[in-house]
């Protein structure tokens, strides 16, 4: 799940947006800038591309704590505040933390070979702790693996997955610190040299060490599937399936919910708002701690990976030094930023991540309305125009190409697995959402004010069509 910013698509109006903001007093100021937000993913709710909670704050003051949409279709059930989210890949920075207060406990060391904790890959040489930490250990991916040569009765799960490595033994994509490449294998292991070197579970270790001292009592490693909870306020995560229906339990969801340390952690905005205060205040984790978290690591040619423990470690000129990390699975998306310097905080908790190709998370409007830029709103249309468009277009040799209005959007649609959002440009032209070189679709009407045709245009690749609106 690399630092990436998925556009998916939910189904709006089953439940109202519903909630309120927090009571605390702001400023003006804040104020102004609550507003803000709450009008941008308004905006989105409304559009079918936002469905999830939202923590924006400064320092410890809250700026908006708010719901959009629905927590369970099935039982019309809407987002709250304690709504609990699968976090995904936001589970990799505790992962990275909890084995920092193992070298802090000095049970191992980030130089020690993985080997040591993990017999069963002896084989791989010259992979540490460290790499596994920064994605640059050159393993290859445990799920491709599990669908290639993995035997399908079996149940997923850590200690499996490494039998299987032992196995198999996959060659390396690159050697150890050569090269930086996302890898949840790496984080999947240290969630076992956790238990191996701790002596406690994944689960507990996590608890006792991170999640009680900062009174997190919201969040947890959770298996749902495979040990069938039931999990009071849980935002369930949805897909959208090839009929277009919203699926809440997705196979392989099912299939890989017991591997952990790479994912697993559920988790709420108001939580995951404590483990964000404690990067500044240091009651958990000191100020030299924190530093050395969140330094940058290198390769052995001496480039920056721009990754820490668990974080990706980004700078800007507007916004100075910040981390993040993004993370998607099963119909979620999630996503967490700390401006360190400027003490700023941004969580965002979606459940609809995997849906039909339209949510969005807005982080750059965001981070523009936090630090007092001025943002660029999005070109709408209507609805009433927007179905003018809506049919089949037929090109010079036969071909049809079907348009459809679904969910506040225009779609082409390529098969029953795959679509293209249209993207309004102005009224009547519009961008092929996700294709590059960048493809426009241009609506023609004739003299009667009806829509006739539309010219389908990639200049890049000299293409210029015109296809004709079928009766």
């Amino acid at each position: 799940m690399n630092k990436i910013f998925l556009s998916l698509l939910i189904v709006t109006g089953l439940i109202s947006c519903k909630q309120t903001f927090v009571t605390t007093k702001l400023n003006k100021v804040h104020n102004e800038k609550a507003k803000k937000l709450d009008s941008l993913y308004n905006e989105m709710f409304k559009y079918g591309e936002f469905n999830g909670n939202v923590l924006i704050a400064e320092g410890d003051t809250i700026i908006l704590k708010k719901s959009y949409g629905v927590a369970d279709r099935e039982h019309e059930i809407p987002l709250n505040e304690n709504s609990i989210f699968n976090l995904a890949s936001i589970t990799k920075q505790f992962t990275a933390t909890a084995i920092y207060l193992l070298v802090k406990d000095k049970k191992l060391s980030l130089d020690d070979d993985i080997s040591k904790f993990l017999p069963e890959l002896n084989f791989y040489k010259g992979i540490k702790i460290k790499h596994l930490i920064h994605h640059t250990s050159g393993l290859p991916d445990y799920m491709n693996l599990y669908n290639e040569k993995g035997d399908k009765s079996k149940f997923v799960t850590n200690d499996y997955i490494i039998e299987l490595f032992k196995k198999e033994r996959p060659n390396l994509l690159f050697e150890p610190n050569v090269k930086w490449n996302y890898s949840n294998t790496g984080y999947l292991l240290l969630a076992s040299i956790i238990e191996r070197v701790s002596k406690d579970k994944y689960s507990d270790f996590l608890k006792e060490r991170i999640f009680k001292p900062l009174k997190m009592y919201q969040t947890g490693v959770y298996f749902v599937y495979k040990d069938g909870l039931k999990i009071k306020n849980l935002a369930v995560g949805y897909s959208e399936d090839s009929l277009g229906n919203f699926i809440g339990n997705v196979k392989y969801a099912k299939t890989f919910d017991g591997v952990y340390g790479q994912g697993r952690i559920y988790s709420t905005t108001t939580d995951l708002f404590k483990w964000a205060k404690e990067l500044k205040s240091n009651n958990l984790l000191s100020k030299f701690d924190t530093e050395y978290l969140f330094d940058n690591s290198k390769l052995n040619s001496g480039e920056n990976t721009n990754y820490g423990f668990g974080w990706f470690l980004n700078k800007s000129k507007e916004y100075g030094n910040y981390i993040d990390h993004s993370g998607s699975w099963a119909g979620y998306i999630t996503f967490i930023e700390k401006h360190l310097e400027n003490d700023k905080t941004i969580i965002i908790l979606q459940n609809n991540g995997n849906a039909t190709g339209k949510t969005k998370i807005p982080i750059e409007n965001t981070q523009k309305i936090v630090f007092g830029y001025k943002i660029t709103p999005n070109f709408r249309i209507s609805e009433e125009i927007s179905k003018r468009y809506e049919g089949i277009y037929i090109s010079e040799k036969g071909g049809e190409t079907k348009i459809l209005f679904k969910n506040n959007s225009l779609w082409i649609i390529m098969s029953s697995e795959m679509k293209f959002e249209l993207l309004p440009e102005t009224q009547t032209k519009f961008i092929v959402d996700g294709f590059s070189p960048q493809v426009t679709y241009e609506f023609i009407y004739n003299q009667n004010g009806e829509v006739e045709k539309c010219r389908v245009q990639q200049p890049e690749q000299k293409i210029d069509r015109t296809l004709i609106k079928k009766k």
